[in-house]
C-alpha cells in the first residue's frame, strides 16, 4: 500500500497545500503522521518553500530581560532571545536553553542557517568560565538540541551560518590570545571541520555572511589590543581560501553587532541614523531591517524597521515594556 500526503489528493497538489502552511502551524502539522513529520522536518521541503517564495525572514535578539517584579536591581542583565515578525510586527520570546534556564551564556553568538537558530560559545552566567556549547532551535519541533562542541574555547569570534552550516573564525582563547583560526560545523553531520587559518588574528571581529562569501570585519591582534583593524578577511565558500580587503571598516573602531549588508554591500548599522547611533545593532530583513539602539549613552533603547530602498522611510516600533531591553547581537532567519 502507498501512504497519501492527503488522501485523495495527487501528491503534488498536497504538497503545494502543505507548502502554504505558516511556520507556526508546522509542529502541530507535523504530528498529524510520520510521513507529514519526515517531510516538514526535511532539508528539502525548507527549500522547496523557499524556492516558491513561501519563507519569510524574521529578527531573532539576544536581547535583555526586564528585571523580575519586586528583585533587586542585579549587576549583570539576564538574556534571552526576542523574536520579531516584520510583517505581523509581533513578538515573542524564544524558550531559554534547557543547560541555561535563566539567561543565556553572556556574549554568546548567535546566527543561523537553513531556518534554524544556532547558537555557541560565550561566558557561563553562573561561573563567568567560557564554554565551547552549541546550540541548535528548530522552529518546527520549538526544541532546543545540544550539538557537538566547539573544538576549543573561543570567545568573542565571528560567526556565520551558509546551507546547513556554520562557519566561525577569529576571537580569543582561554588565555586571551587572540586567533586567526577558523572551522566550520556541519548541522547535520554534527561535524566540525578545520578551515584554513585567516593571514592576521582578529579578535572582537564580526562576522556576516554576503553571497557566497563569509566576511570577518576588523578585530584586533593580541599585542594591539582595542586597536581596531580597518580590513577585513573574506572566505569563498566555493574557492576555499581567505582574501584580504583593505579599508573595508573605519579604523579603531569596534564591529562587534554593527556590521550589516544591504544589496550585497558591507554596511555601518546606526551610521546615518542618530536615534540608534549609540549600541547600534541591526538585522537585514530582505527589504527591510530592524534598527536598535539609542540616541546617547543612558537614553532609552528604540527600534526602527527602515526601508533599504528608502533610508528616510522608517517606522518607530514601539514593543510592549517585556521587549523594550537592550539588544546585544542578532540575526535574520529565513524559516
Amino acid at each position: 500500500m502507498t501512504c497519501e500526503l492527503i488522501p485523495g489528493l495527487p501528491e503534488e497538489l498536497a504538497l503545494e497545500c502543505l507548502t502554504r502552511l505558516h511556520f507556526s502551524a508546522h509542529r502541530v502539522s507535523s504530528q498529524v503522521c510520520k510521513l507529514w513529520r519526515e517531510l516538514i522536518q526535511s532539508k528539502d521541503f525548507y527549500y522547496h518553500r523557499k524556492k516558491y517564495g513561501f519563507t519569510h525572514k524574521v529578527a531573532c535578539l539576544v536581547q535583555a530581560l526586564p528585571a523580575e517584579s519586586g528583585s533587586k536591581p542585579a549587576n549583570q542583565p539576564r538574556y534571552a532571545i526576542s523574536l520579531f515578525d516584520p510583517l505581523t510586527r509581533s513578538w515573542e520570546r524564544l524558550e531559554q536553553i534547557p543547560k541555561y534556564p535563566d539567561g543565556l551564556p553572556m556574549f554568546c553568538q548567535i546566527t543561523s542557517t537553513e531556518g534554524k537558530v544556532v547558537v555557541m560559545g560565550g561566558l557561563d552566567p553562573s561561573s563567568w568560565e567560557p564554554v565551547k556549547d552549541v546550540f541548535v532551535y528548530d522552529f518546527t519541533t520549538r526544541e532546543w538540541s545540544q550539538c557537538a562542541d566547539m573544538p576549543s574555547v573561543r570567545s568573542f569570534f565571528a560567526a556565520g551560518g551558509v546551507e546547513g552550516k556554520v562557519i566561525v573564525a577569529g576571537g580569543h582563547d582561554a588565555s586571551k590570545n587572540a586567533l586567526n583560526s577558523a572551522w566550520v560545523f556541519d548541522l547535520k553531520q554534527n561535524e566540525w571541520s578545520e578551515l584554513p587559518a585567516m593571514r592576521e588574528e582578529r579578535d572582537e571581529c564580526e562576522g556576516i555572511v554576503i553571497g557566497s562569501e563569509f566576511w570577518v570585519v576588523s578585530g584586533y591582534d593580541t599585542e594591539s589590543q582595542g586597536n581596531f583593524k580597518s580590513s577585513a578577511e573574506i572566505y569563498d565558500f566555493g574557492g576555499g581560501e581567505w582574501r584580504a580587503v583593505e579599508e573595508a571598516w573605519r579604523v579603531r573602531e569596534c564591529p562587534r553587532s554593527s556590521v550589516g549588508e544591504i544589496k550585497k554591500e558591507l554596511i555601518r548599522w546606526g551610521a546615518n541614523e542618530p536615534a540608534v547611533r549609540v549600541g547600534s545593532c541591526g538585522v537585514g530583513l530582505g527589504n527591510r531591517s530592524l534598527l536598535t539602539g539609542s540616541a546617547y549613552q543612558g537614553a532609552p533603547h528604540s527600534f526602527y524597521l527602515s526601508d533599504n530602498n528608502n533610508n528616510n522611510n522608517k517606522i518607530n516600533i514601539i514593543p510592549d515594556e517585556e521587549f523594550s531591553g537592550f539588544v546585544q547581537s542578532g540575526c535574520a532567519v529565513e524559516i
